[in-house]
C-alpha cells in the first residue's frame, strides 16, 4: 500500500514538474506563436504537394520542401508585402505631412460647422491627433521588425514540418490520447478548417477590393490602387467590413466638394458591396468548410485581440478546433463513462 502511494505521489509531483516547465516554456515562447501556427496552416496546404513529390516523382524531402516554401513565398508572401509597402507608404507620407493632414481637417470641419452648425473636429482634438501619431511611429516601424521576425521563424520550422512530415504524423498518432478515428477526424477538420479560412477568408477579401476598385475607378477617386488594398484588408474584419474603406472615399469626397459622387460611393457600397459581400462570405466558406458565420465573426474578434491582423486566419481556426474537440472528448469518454 505504502509503494502505490509513493508511486502516485511521484506520478503527481511529476506532473505539476511538467505542467510548471511547460507553462513556463510557453509564456516565454508565446510571441513566436503566430510564427507556429502560420508553420502550421501552410504545412497543412502544401502536405499533398510534398507527399506527390517525394512519393510519385521521388524529390528528395529538402528539394521539396525548399520548392513549395518558395512557390508559398512566391504566391502568398510577396502579394502580402506589396500590399503593406502601398498602405506603409501612405502611412509615412501622412505622418511625414501630417500638420497639413490635420489643418486641412480641421478646416473641413470648420466648413461643416458655418454650414450646419456642427463641430466635429476641436482644437483639443487636433493636439490629441498629432501627439498620437507622434507615439505611434515607432510602434509602425517596431511592428515591421517584428513581422520580419515571425516570417523568417515561420518557414524555419515550416521546413522541418515538410521535411519530417511522416515521422510527425506516425508520432502523433502513437501519443494522442484518443481513439485513431478521432485523430483522424481532427486531422481532417483542420484541414478543412484551414481551407476555408487561411483560402476563402483571402479570398473573399479580394472579392471585396476588386469590387471595390470598380467603384472607385468609375467615380474617379484618387489613387486607386491605395483604396483597393484597403478594402482588401477592411474586408476581413467582420460586421463592419469594406464599409470602412467605401465610406471613407465618400467622406473625401464629401470634402473635396464633391457631394453626389459621395451619395453614390454609399449607395454602391450599401447597395452592391455589402450585398455581395455577404453572398461571397457565405458561398465560398460553405463551399470551402461549412463554417458557421458565427464562428468566423467570434473567431476573428477572439483572433485580433490574440495575435493582431494575423489572426483574422488563426481566431476562427481556432474556435473551430475547440468546438470539434469537445464534440470529440464527448464522443471518446462520455461513451465510456456511460458504458461502465
Amino acid at each position: 500500500m505504502s509503494n502505490i502511494n509513493s508511486d502516485k505521489l511521484k506520478q503527481v509531483s511529476y506532473f505539476i514538474l511538467l505542467i510548471f516547465l511547460g507553462t513556463f516554456l510557453f509564456l516565454q515562447l508565446s510571441s513566436f506563436l503566430p510564427a507556429f501556427l502560420g508553420a502550421v496552416t501552410f504545412y497543412i496546404l502544401m502536405r499533398n504537394g510534398m507527399e506527390y513529390l517525394t512519393v510519385k516523382k521521388k524529390w528528395g524531402k529538402p528539394s521539396a520542401a525548399l520548392i513549395l516554401m518558395l512557390l508559398s513565398f512566391i504566391l502568398v508572401l510577396v502579394p502580402v508585402i506589396g500590399f503593406v509597402n502601398v498602405v506603409y507608404s501612405k502611412i509615412n507620407f501622412a505622418i511625414a505631412h501630417s500638420n497639413e493632414v490635420l489643418v486641412a481637417a480641421k478646416n473641413y470641419s470648420d466648413t461643416l460647422q458655418k454650414k450646419y452648425h456642427v463641430e466635429l473636429i476641436s482644437d483639443q482634438h487636433i493636439q490629441q491627433a498629432a501627439g498620437n501619431i507622434a507615439q505611434e511611429l515607432p510602434k509602425i516601424v517596431g511592428a515591421t521588425f517584428n513581422s520580419l521576425i515571425t516570417v523568417v521563424i515561420l518557414y524555419f520550422i515550416l521546413y522541418f514540418l515538410l521535411v519530417n512530415y511522416r515521422a510527425l504524423e506516425k508520432w502523433l498518432y502513437r501519443y494522442m490520447p484518443l481513439k485513431n478515428e478521432n485523430t483522424t477526424l481532427i486531422a481532417n477538420e483542420l484541414r478543412t478548417l484551414v481551407l476555408s479560412n487561411a483560402l476563402g477568408i483571402p479570398i473573399t477579401a479580394l472579392l471585396q477590393g476588386i469590387l471595390g476598385a470598380i467603384g472607385y475607378w468609375l467615380l474617379g477617386a484618387e489613387d486607386i490602387s491605395f483604396w483597393f488594398v484597403v478594402t482588401c484588408i477592411t474586408a476581413m474584419v467582420p460586421m463592419v467590413g469594406s464599409a470602412l474603406a467605401f465610406v471613407s472615399v465618400a467622406v473625401l469626397f464629401a470634402a473635396s466638394g464633391h457631394e453626389l459622387k459621395a451619395l453614390l460611393m454609399l449607395l454602391y457600397g450599401v447597395g452592391i458591396m455589402a450585398v455581395l459581400d455577404s453572398v461571397f462570405r457565405i458561398s465560398i466558406q460553405k463551399k470551402m468548410g461549412n463554417v458557421h458565420p458565427l464562428i468566423t465573426t467570434f473567431g476573428v474578434i477572439l483572433g485580433v485581440k490574440l495575435f493582431g491582423f494575423i489572426g483574422l486566419i488563426f481566431g476562427p481556426i481556432l474556435l473551430s478546433m475547440f468546438i470539434l474537440l469537445v464534440k470529440i472528448y464527448m464522443n471518446e469518454f462520455a461513451e465510456e463513462s456511460s458504458e461502465r
